[in-house]
């Protein structure tokens, strides 16, 4: 299962990418994490579908310092594999 997600709210400078290239890594995910020019971190991720919920559910609470006004998701179509293991990209 390959799903995308866009975190809204105060999820830069707290160390968000770090907190989802964690959190991916142990529960054997690949995919990128990067932060996005308004201000977002995008997540792209792929692996079990139980894994990636449960992903998704920590993305929706975020680091310690986090404040995650939104998230939002969509279904990616797989146009090649995702870097394993999980990589910031900046």
């Amino acid at each position: 299962m390959r799903r995308a997600y866009r975190v809204v709210g105060k999820v830069q400078g707290v160390g968000f990418r770090w907190f989802t290239r964690e959190t991916a890594s142990s529960l054997g995910l690949r995919g990128t994490v990067r932060n996005a020019s308004d201000g977002s971190v995008e997540v792209v991720v792929e692996g079990p579908e139980a894994a990636v919920a449960e992903l998704r559910g920590r993305l929706a609470e975020g680091p310690p310092g986090a404040d995650v006004a939104r998230l939002e998701e969509r279904s990616e179509t797989p146009e090649g594999p995702l870097p394993h293991p999980f990589t910031i990209v900046r």
